[in-house]
C-alpha cells in the first residue's frame, strides 16, 4: 500500500513481509561495525537483509561487484537506501531478489521517483524498519531521527557514502551501508548484511569491497 504523510509530505510505501527464514547456524555475519545489541546466534532463525545505497550506476560503476550480485537471490530481503541513477538497476534488483525494499536519492529522476518511495517502511519479524535516503548532518542525526521515526526500530539510509551504525536517544539503530561501487573518500566501497533474530535482536556486518 502506497500512502501520503497528513501534511502531503513524504510519499511512504507500507508492506508487512512474511519471509522465509534461514537458519542461524548458516548466517554467519561476523561485523567490523559495533553490535548494538550483541547477539550470538544459538541455533534460531534469522531474517537476512543485504543492504546498499548509492550504487550510482553506471556513472561510478559499470555494475555491482560480484559478492553484491552473488548474494542478491541468496538473502530474504535486498535494501537499496536511493541514489541509483539507472532504472536498469532498479530493473536488475526486482529480477534478481526475493523481496525488494527500496527508496529514491536525490540523483534518481522523475522515472525512478515514480516507481518508489521517498520513505519506504515495512515490518520485519516484529522489527519496524524504514529506508529513506538522506538523514541531514552527522551532528545531531539521532535526535533528529528520532523526531522524524518516531514509531521506527531500524533506520536505513545513505547519501553520504560513508558507513554509520548508532542508536538513537529512544533506542533505534541507524544503519548506512556506505556504497558498493562510490567509495568516495573511504578507503574501500562497502555494503552490510543485517540479520534480524528472535525477540528483534538486530546484527549489522560491514562487508568491505576490494579495491
Amino acid at each position: 500500500m502506497v500512502s501520503t504523510s497528513p501534511g502531503g509530505g513524504a510519499v511512504v510505501a507500507r508492506v508487512t513481509y512474511h519471509l522465509p527464514r534461514v537458519s542461524a547456524d548458516a548466517a554467519t555475519s561476523p561485523g567490523l561495525l559495533a553490535q548494538r545489541p550483541a547477539w550470538t546466534p544459538g541455533g534460531s532463525c534469522v531474517t537476512r537483509l543485504l543492504v546498499i545505497s548509492d550504487t550510482h550506476l553506471p556513472k561510478r560503476a559499470r555494475r555491482l561487484p560480484s559478492e553484491v550480485e552473488a548474494l542478491l537471490p541468496e538473502v530474504d530481503v535486498v535494501v537499496h537506501a536511493g541514489d541509483w541513477v539507472d532504472v536498469a538497476t532498479l530493473d536488475h534488483l526486482e529480477r534478481s531478489s526475493r523481496r525488494l525494499l527500496a527508496c529514491w536519492g536525490n540523483n534518481d529522476g522523475p522515472e525512478l521517483r515514480a516507481r518508489l518511495p521517498e520513505v519506504a517502511e515495512t515490518v520485519i519479524d516484529g522489527v519496524r524498519v524504514a529506508v529513506t535516503h538522506e538523514t541531514g548532518a552527522k551532528l545531531g542525526r539521532e535526535v533528529r531521527a528520532d523526531a522524524r521515526f518516531p514509531q521506527t526500530d531500524l533506520l536505513i539510509f545513505g547519501h553520504s557514502h560513508i558507513p554509520w551504525d548508532s542508536v538513537s536517544p529512544r533506542g533505534m539503530r541507524l544503519l548506512n551501508p556506505g556504497s558498493p561501487t562510490d567509495r568516495r573518500g573511504q578507503l574501500h566501497g562497502s555494503y552490510l548484511l543485517v540479520d534480524i533474530g528472535e525477540h528483534g535482536r538486530i546484527r549489522s556486518g560491514l562487508k568491505l569491497v576490494p579495491r
